[in-house]
């Protein structure tokens, strides 16, 4: 496997596990490294790390492809499947353990519990230390390959976003390279594709800095070029905690189907997630990719707001072309006329946050007569509404044309010749138009329903 990046070309990649769907802090981190390698004119690469085939599905590759290629994150050549490079991974090892910089281990179950005991009792940390580390003896059993770590010094990372980070050598142990059935390791796995695929800039979540000191001593032991690491503070919910379900750590595909969000009102919001340029929350997909850098991500974890994302996605769809959102909302509306859908748009996007809501405001168009009446419509027709209804059906009848202006001329004629305020007039038209209680203004709502519709539905409510 080789990517064959140019000299000086800086290449990025976004490696999930497939054993669930492409959740937010995952689309964070592919949209901070598409970005990155966007800004610099370099390489993005997606890597599927599908080596725990207990727990890898197809179900979860494909979720986070769809997640990526909704969300406009598109990647540089193939898609990688770690799985495939089992063999390159295993010569490495081998390579490791020919240098003098990893050894055959034997050690057995219970001497690693009797070490865990020893260190649990002791109070201090765990580290493995392998008897075999120096030894020459061999046994025909199966065994691991462990690397053997730098046991003095330190090692420092100069990270792009958390500073120079320290950490002495004695507490990196001599962890696992390749298991006794011959499988690589995770640790191994990365090290070795990152470096076969040229990435040239790890960024990731914080939750792997540790992961980094001990990547750092493979790369080392082999002789590679050192990437630039850059770890991201992990997301965080609103009481400060890690983020979870409760939260609204969903998969992108549910703030797709269920929740009603666009893309790009994901992508800005995503973006804002521990990123700033200025006070400028407005983002767009150009501006993104003109002014991210890396070095202005934040050192403290950023909280989800779901109504922040809320209200993001009000203002895309207020900007998005209707013929658009008629296309998203009428699956939602069985046997909705994609015409009248893009022609009501401008009129329901003020009111609503996301396309299910939009698809409710729609839904008195599409209604079968007579209309079914929420309990706060049919409030609005007791008492003296019905004559007033009856007034408005005569003159709304007598209007030349359909326009707005017309059709609300009218309606004024009737209030002020009965001395009461347009409200109430236009309150108990609007339940006999919608079946509710809330619409939009109900001299749009005429001129979405048409003149027949319109009479018809009235006329409905005076039998």
């Amino acid at each position: 496997m080789s990517a064959s990046p140019e000299p000086g070309q800086i290449v990025t990649r976004f490696a999930p596990s497939p054993t669930g769907f492409l959740h937010i802090g995952g689309a964070r981190t592919a949209l901070f490294n598409w970005l990155y390698a966007r800004h610099h004119g370099g390489r993005f690469l997606l890597r599927i790390e599908d080596t725990d085939k207990a727990r890898s599905t197809q179900a979860a590759i494909d979720a986070i492809l769809d997640g990526m290629r909704w969300l406009g994150l598109d990647w540089d050549g193939d898609t990688h499947f770690q799985s495939e490079f089992a063999g390159r991974h295993a010569e490495v090892a081998h390579a490791l353990l020919a240098s003098g910089h990893a050894y055959r281990c034997w050690m057995s179950a219970e001497e690693l519990a009797a070490q865990r005991a020893a260190a649990q009792a002791e109070r201090r940390p765990f580290r493995i230390r392998s008897p075999w580390r120096d030894r020459d003896e061999a046994r025909n059993e199966p065994f691991v390959i462990r690397l053997k770590a730098p046991q003095d010094g330190e090692t420092a990372i100069d990270d792009q976003v958390q500073g120079r980070v320290t950490v002495r050598n004695e507490e990196i142990d001599d962890f696992v390279l390749l298991r006794s059935d011959g499988s690589p390791t995770y640790m191994l796995a990365v090290v070795v594709d990152d470096h076969d695929m040229g990435v040239t800039h790890v960024i990731r979540g914080d939750d792997h800095l540790n992961n980094a000191f001990r990547q750092l001593a493979i790369i080392r032991a082999m002789g590679w070029p050192e990437p630039v690491y850059g770890h991201v503070p992990l997301i965080h919910g609103q009481d400060g905690a890690k983020l979870s379900k409760r939260h609204g750590a969903l998969g992108v595909d549910t703030y797709r189907d269920e929740m009603g969000i666009l893309p790009e009102a994901l992508f800005n919001y995503l973006l804002r997630l521990g990123w700033g340029h200025g006070d400028e929350e407005i983002i767009s997909r150009e501006d993104a990719v003109r002014w991210f850098d890396i070095d202005h991500v934040g050192r403290s974890p950023s909280r989800f707001d779901l109504k922040k994302l809320e209200n993001l996605n009000g203002h895309y769809l207020r900007e998005a072309d209707p013929a658009r959102l008629a296309a998203l909302v009428a699956p939602k509306l069985p046997g909705a006329d994609g015409a009248l859908l893009a022609r009501a748009m401008p009129f329901l996007t003020p009111r609503a946050k996301d396309l299910n809501e939009l698809a409710e405001g729609a839904a008195f168009l599409f209604k079968p007569r007579p209309l079914d009446m929420d309990e706060k419509a049919k409030a609005l027709l007791e008492g003296g509404a019905r004559d007033l209804l009856a007034l408005v059906h005569q003159a709304l009848a007598k209007v030349a044309g359909w326009s707005a202006e017309e059709t609300e001329q009218a309606v004024r004629e009737v209030a002020e010749a009965e001395g009461v305020k347009l409200g109430q007039v236009a309150q108990p038209l609007r339940a006999a138009l919608t079946g509710r209680a809330t619409s939009p203004g109900i001299f749009d709502v005429l001129a979405l329903l048409g003149r027949e519709e319109s009479l018809a539905r009235i006329a409905d409510q005076l039998r």
